[in-house]
C-alpha cells in the first residue's frame, strides 16, 4: 500500500501530495493518521490524506517510518475539508490540518515510549536515553513497540516544550476476596487506625473498588498508608489515564424549571426537528429579538438530535458567553458535553479534543475553532450570534466558521441553525432570496415588553463630576437602581484609562515606536501600552519632545470610568470586565459568577458583556459612548454599531423587573442609533442595504482584500502597484479594483501596509490570479515583503 502524505513544511513547493511506501509492519496506517516520513535529509511529520495500491512514480518510493497516534487524529471528513478550504482561502493545506488539532499535537514535540510493566523495564530498548519514537526506524524495534503498546506494557507520552501530556492518576485495585479483608481487619493492631479505616472502607464499599487515590485521600489516608497496604498485598497500585475536566466547577442549577416553548419557539423547533429527522442539509436563520428564547430552541433541537442518535455542535462567539451557555448545556446533557475554546489550558483542550475524537462526547460547545471538532455523525450545527465578526479568523488561515459550518452541514446532511437578534446583512439577504429559511421569534419568552430605551444627547446635557464621560441623567439612574438593590451593566468599547497622552505646551502625542498609533494609558499597570503590538513603556513625567510638565491624558477607557464611578457613587461595588481583567484562566467565569450572585452592583466592560448574558436582576443598561465604532472608516461601521447597541440593550429587563436602557451619544440622529432604540432590525436592514447598494459593498458584491507589507514603505507601495496592474490586465468589468492605498493605520509592528480591495459579482479569473500571488508571496518574502489575501474580510481599514 502507498500513503499519500501532506508534509509539515508550509511552502508552495511542498503544498502537494508526496507518496510513501507503507512497510508491512505498519499495518495501522489510515487516512487522517499523523506520521513521520523521510524528507530530503531530515525526518518530518505529515498527515496521510489518501491511500492507494499503485503509484505513477517510476522510481522506488521511500518507506513511511512511523505512525504517531493509536487513533488517527483527523477524520476522513476533516481531511476532505482541508482540501476544499485550501482552495478557497489561500492557505497551505498543512496549515489548515494543523489548525484542526490542539497546539499540543503540532510538530514541536518529542514522543517518548515509557514502560508500565516492571517485567519490560530491563529490555535493551529501555536502557540508556529515553526511547524517542521519532528516531526509531528499525523495523524489529517498531514491531516490538507495537506489541508492548497493544499489551499495555508500555505507554506513549508527548514531551512538549511546556505543553500538556496525558494526565495519569494512581488507582488502587483489590487483590483478594471480601472474606480476606473481613479476617485481616481482626488481626490489625487497634492503634493502626488508618489501616483499620482502609480495611473497613474496603469491606463496606467492596463493589466500589477500584478507587483512585483522590477518593481514598478523602478518607484522610496518606500515601504511606496506601504504600503499606500495597506492600502487604491488600491493594495493587496502577497508573490510569484520567481526563482534565474544565467543567468540574459548573454546578447544575438546583430545582431548574422545565421550560415550555411558546408558539413561535415551537414552530421554529418543529421546522428544525423535521430537517434533523429527514437528514436535510438545510440552513435556518433564527431571527429573534433579545430575550426571545433562542437558546431554548437550540437546546430542544440538540435534544431532538441526541434522540435521533446523532451528535450536535454549537458555536458561541465570545469566551465570555461560554460559561453561561455551557452551564445551560451541561444542565441538560451532563457528561456528554465537551467544550473547546482558547481559555482552556493546553491540557484541558487536549483532553476535551480526545474525548470528542474517541466518541465519548456527543455535544460540543465552543468558540470559533470548535468548528473543526473531530465530531462524527453530526445531526445539528448551531451558530449563536451568527453576525459576530469574531467568527472570522484574522490570521492565516483566514477561515470563517459560518462557511465551514455550511460545508459540514452538507457533508453530514444535517441542518445548520444561524441565530441572532441582529443577523448579518449577508445572511439576512440570503434568507430574503430563499437560500436560507427565515424563522422569526417576535416576542420575549417571558412575555414582557422590550426595555425602554432613552437616547442621551451629550451635546445638550450636564456631566457629573469633573470628566466628560458620565451624564447626570445616567448617574442618577444608576443611584436609583442601586438603592432598590437592582443591578446595572455599563458598556464602553474601549479599554485602558486614557486613549492618548498629549503635551499641552508643544502638542506632542506619545506614539508606539512600532506602529503608527498613539499609546494608551493604563493606570493599573502604570504604563503606556500599544493595543496592536503589545509595546509597553513607563509613563513619562515630562514631555519627551520639549521637557514640559504640561502633560495631559485625554480620551477615556473602562479603567477611567471605574475610577470616576468610585468617586461619584462610592457605595457601589463595581466589577470590570475587559481584556486586562480576563487574562487569567477562569477569570470570565469568576467575574460573571460573582455578578450573578449579586456580589457587585455594576458590571462595567467592553463589548464582551454586550451579548448573550442573562442576569434577571439587571434593570439598567448604560452605554457610555455609542459613537466609539460609528465613525470607524469601515463600510460596516453602522451595522456593527446597531448590532452592539441592540445586543447590549437586550441585557436589561430579562426577568420580571422592567428594564431601562440609556445610550449616550453625540450623534442621536444617526439611523443606526435611532433604530437601535426600538430594536427595529427590519427598518435598519432596509436602510443599510440601500447604503451598501450605493457603495457597491457586500452583500451586493463579494470582496477580497490584498495587503502588502514591508519595513520599507516604498517597497510595499511598488509591489502593491505591480499587483494592481496584473489584476487590471486580467479581470473583467464590472469588477472594481480600489487602491493601492496605505491602510488607516499605516504602520503596524514596524511594517508599512498597502491595501488593494477587489469587489466583484462573478470573476472566474480572480481565483487563479490570487493563487499565483500566493505562490509569488513566498518568493518575495525573502526580500522582506509579506503579502496577505483575505477573502470576504470583516474589516477593510
Amino acid at each position: 500500500m502507498i500513503a499519500q502524505v501532506i508534509v509539515d513544511v508550509a511552502a508552495k513547493q511542498t503544498d502537494r501530495i508526496f507518496e510513501y511506501h507503507i512497510p508491512q509492519a505498519l499495518d495501522d496506517v489510515e487516512v487522517g493518521s499523523r506520521v513521520v516520513v523521510p524528507f530530503g535529509r531530515r525526518k518530518v511529520q505529515g498527515f496521510v490524506v489518501g491511500l492507494s495500491e499503485k503509484s505513477s512514480f517510476k522510481g522506488k518510493l521511500k518507506d513511511l517510518l512511523l505512525v504517531i497516534d493509536e487513533m488517527p487524529p483527523l477524520t476522513q471528513e476533516l481531511v476532505e475539508l482541508s482540501k476544499t478550504l485550501s482552495d478557497q482561502i489561500f492557505a497551505y493545506r498543512i496549515t489548515l490540518l494543523q489548525t484542526m488539532l490542539p497546539r499540543v499535537m503540532r510538530a514541536n514535540y518529542r514522543k517518548i515510549l515509557t514502560p508500565i510493566d516492571e517485567k519490560v523495564k530491563n529490555l535493551p530498548l529501555f536502557q540508556g536515553e529515553p526511547v524517542d519514537l521519532n528516531s526509531i526506524t528499525d523495523l524489529d524495534k517498531i514491531v516490538l513497540i507495537k506489541k508492548l503498546l497493544k499489551q499495555n506494557q508500555a505507554k506513549i507520552e508527548y514531551l512538549v516544550e511546556n505543553k500538556a501530556k496525558k494526565k495519569v492518576e494512581a488507582q488502587y485495585n483489590l487483590t483478594q476476596k471480601l472474606a480476606f479483608y473481613q479476617e485481616t481487619v481482626k488481626k490489625v493492631p487497634i492503634n493502626a487506625k488508618k489501616q483499620v479505616a482502609l480495611l473497613n472502607d474496603i469491606i463496606e464499599n467492596f463493589d466500589q473498588y477500584p478507587k483512585k487515590s483522590v477518593d481514598l485521600k478523602k478518607l484522610e489516608l496518606s500515601t504511606s498508608v496506601l504504600k503499606t497496604a500495597t506492600q502487604k498485598g491488600w491493594l495493587e497500585k496502577q497508573e490510569v489515564e484520567t481526563y482534565r475536566d474544565p467543567l468540574k466547577d459548573f454546578e447544575p442549577e438546583k430545582n431548574a424549571k422545565k421550560i415550555t416553548l411558546n408558539e413561535d419557539q415551537q414552530h421554529a423547533l418543529d421546522k428544525i426537528a423535521g430537517s434533523i429527522k429527514n437528514k436535510q442539509a438545510k440552513t435556518y436563520l433564527l431571527e429573534g429579538i433579545t430575550g426571545s428564547g433562542k437558546t431554548e430552541v437550540y437546546l430542544h433541537a440538540i435534544q431532538e438530535t441526541l434522540n435521533d442518535r446523532r451528535n450536535a455542535l454549537m458555536l458561541v462567539p465570545e469566551i465570555s458567553l461560554t460559561p453561561q451557555m455551557v452551564r445551560q448545556v451541561k444542565q441538560r446533557f451532563g457528561s456528554s458535553v465537551a467544550v473547546l475554546h482558547s481559555a482552556l489550558s493546553e491540557g484541558e483542550r487536549y483532553d476535551e479534543w480526545r474525548r470528542i475524537r474517541r466518541g465519548e462526547a456527543r455535544v460540543v460547545v465552543g468558540a470559533r475553532s470548535a468548528i473543526f471538532a473531530p465530531l462524527k455523525n453530526i445531526g445539528l450545527v448551531v451558530i449563536d450570534e451568527e453576525h459576530e465578526s469574531s467568527y472570522k479568523q484574522e490570521d492565516t488561515p483566514r477561515y470563517h466558521a459560518r462557511n465551514v459550518a455550511l460545508w459540514r452541514s452538507k457533508f453530514h446532511n444535517c441542518p445548520l441553525v444561524l441565530g441572532s437578534a441582529t443577523p448579518s446583512l449577508s445572511s439576512r439577504a440570503r434568507a430574503q432570496k430563499g437560500v436560507y429559511e427565515l424563522l422569526f421569534l417576535k416576542h420575549r419568552a417571558n412575555k414582557k415588553s422590550l426595555p425602554e430605551v432613552e437616547i442621551v444627547d451629550l451635546k445638550k446635557i450636564q456631566f457629573a463630576g469633573g470628566q466628560f464621560d458620565l451624564s447626570v441623567n445616567l448617574v442618577e439612574a444608576i443611584q436609583e437602581k442601586i438603592a432598590r438593590h437592582e443591578q446595572v451593566i455599563l458598556m464602553l468599547n474601549r479599554r485602558g484609562f486614557a486613549a492618548f497622552m498629549l503635551c499641552r505646551a508643544c502638542g506632542f502625542v506619545l506614539k508606539c515606536p512600532n506602529c503608527d498609533i498613539s499609546l494608551t494609558y493604563h493606570k493599573d499597570t502604570k504604563d503606556m501600552q500599544c493595543h496592536y503590538c503589545g509595546h509597553k513603556e513607563p509613563i513619562p513625567k515630562r514631555c519627551p519632545n520639549c521637557q514640559s510638565q504640561e502633560i495631559r491624558f485625554l480620551g477615556t477607557g473602562t479603567q477611567k470610568i471605574q475610577e470616576e464611578l468610585n468617586e461619584l457613587i462610592p457605595q457601589a461595588k463595581i466589577l470590570r470586565m475587559d481584556v486586562d481583567t480576563t487574562r487569567r484562566k477562569g477569570s470570565y467565569k469568576r467575574i460573571l459568577d460573582s455578578f450573578g450572585n449579586h456580589k457587585a452592583d455594576i458590571l462595567l466592560g467592553t463589548q464582551m458583556i454586550a451579548k448573550g448574558l442573562d442576569f434577571p436582576n439587571v434593570t439598567l443598561v448604560g452605554v457610555i459612548n455609542a459613537d466609539t465604532g460609528l465613525q470607524m472608516p469601515d463600510y460596516n461601521a453602522a451595522e456593527k454599531t446597531f448590532d452592539l447597541l441592540t445586543q447590549v440593550s437586550g441585557r436589561a429587563g430579562r426577568a420580571q423587573k422592567t428594564g431601562h436602557v440609556m445610550i449616550q451619544t453625540y450623534n442621536p440622529e444617526h439611523y443606526a442609533i435611532e433604530l437601535a432604540k426600538t430594536q427595529n432590525y427590519e427598518a435598519f436592514y432596509r436602510k443599510e442595504m440601500q447604503v451598501r447598494h450605493g457603495g457597491n459593498y457586500p452583500p451586493f458584491f463579494f470582496t477580497t482584500l490584498i495587503s502588502v507589507a514591508s519595513k520599507n514603505e516604498q517597497t510595499a507601495a511598488k509591489f502593491a502597484f505591480a499587483v494592481k496592474r496584473q489584476l487590471m490586465a486580467k479581470l473583467h468589468a464590472p469588477t472594481i479594483i480600489l487602491g493601492p492605498t496605505p491602510s488607516s493605520i499605516a504602520k503596524i509592528k514596524n511594517q508599512y501596509f498597502y491595501q488593494i480591495l477587489v469587489k466583484y459579482k462573478h470573476e472566474p479569473n480572480l481565483n487563479p490570479i490570487l493563487h499565483q500571488l500566493q505562490d509569488k508571496a513566498q518568493e518575495v518574502q525573502k526580500t522582506g515583503l509579506n503579502v496577505y489575501i483575505d477573502n470576504e474580510p470583516e474589516r477593510i481599514i
